[in-house]
């Protein structure tokens, strides 16, 4: 039985910049090892994998090393495959089971908004590893069930990070969030995500960091919609709009490519 995969990049509108993410879509769910080696094979930030439900797909995520509980950018990219696949009608809503809940994405206007979760942070002790990391002194850490918030004071400080990835490592969460107000008229504020624990060093863009950052920044400008961009080099742009303890994530995907996977 041939397994198709596709190669997505999410939260950008033109191919070989945003985040890509691997979707394979499966007619039954695979052993974990197989899941986990598949993960690696294709050496992304994330490899998705999608099996049809009674109602709705099951979605996993894995990083080349591990899974993860949350991923923005290739739950985007698993809808945009559904839509484009015309496995779903466009004007109808995806919902995904996934380890975070039930999560559910719809095109609106040319982009594809996702429900999810908010991930609020609260305030926490300055790691002594992440000043030694980043070579920095933040103006404010905090932390949620997965990642540590780092705010700085500016978007060139942002841009001039080199982190020590070794040292990095050593703090126990998924990854580090680091972002600072904006010095663009079109931003609310910028970013960067750091995750060597889980075999990235730096995602280029990362939907589920928003579900933090979203809450942060519009409790901070008093704004319920913030669009945002993550600096890395291949660079990509998230919407936020805050609906009480969801926030809705809105992006943009490109497929690059398409194919079969020639061992089952």
């Amino acid at each position: 039985m041939k397994i198709p995969i596709f190669q997505v990049d999410a939260f950008s509108e033109k191919p070989f910049s945003g985040n890509p993410a691997a979707v394979c879509l499966l007619e039954e769910e695979k052993d974990d090892n197989w899941l986990r080696d598949m993960a690696a094979e294709m050496n992304l930030s994330e490899t998705a994998y999608l099996w049809q439900l009674e109602k709705g797909y099951r979605l996993r995520w894995f990083t080349p090393t591990a899974e993860v509980d949350l991923c923005g950018h290739a739950t985007l990219a698993s809808a945009h495959v559904l839509w484009e696949t015309r496995r779903i009608d466009s004007e109808e809503m995806v919902e995904f089971s996934t380890l975070s809940g039930t999560l559910k994405a719809k095109q609106k206007e040319g982009w594809i908004e996702l429900d999810f979760p908010a991930e609020n942070e609260e305030s926490a002790p300055i790691p002594l590893e992440l000043e030694q990391a980043l070579k920095i002194s933040p103006e404010y850490f905090g932390k949620n069930r997965m990642d540590g918030l780092v705010l700085l004071r500016s978007e060139e400080e942002i841009l001039k990070l080199k982190p020590d990835f070794e040292i990095l490592s050593q703090i126990e969460v998924r990854g580090i969030i680091a972002t600072a107000p904006s010095s663009s008229k079109d931003f609310d504020f910028v970013s960067r995500f750091f995750a060597p624990r889980f075999g990235i060093n730096e995602d280029p863009v990362t939907g589920s960091a928003h579900c933090c950052l979203g809450p942060f920044w519009g409790n901070k400008l008093g704004k319920n919609e913030l669009v945002a961009r993550q600096l890395s080099p291949r660079g990509g742009v998230v919407r936020t709009i805050l609906k009480g303890d969801r926030v809705v994530l809105a992006g943009k995907a490109v497929t690059v490519f398409n194919g079969q996977l020639a061992v089952p």
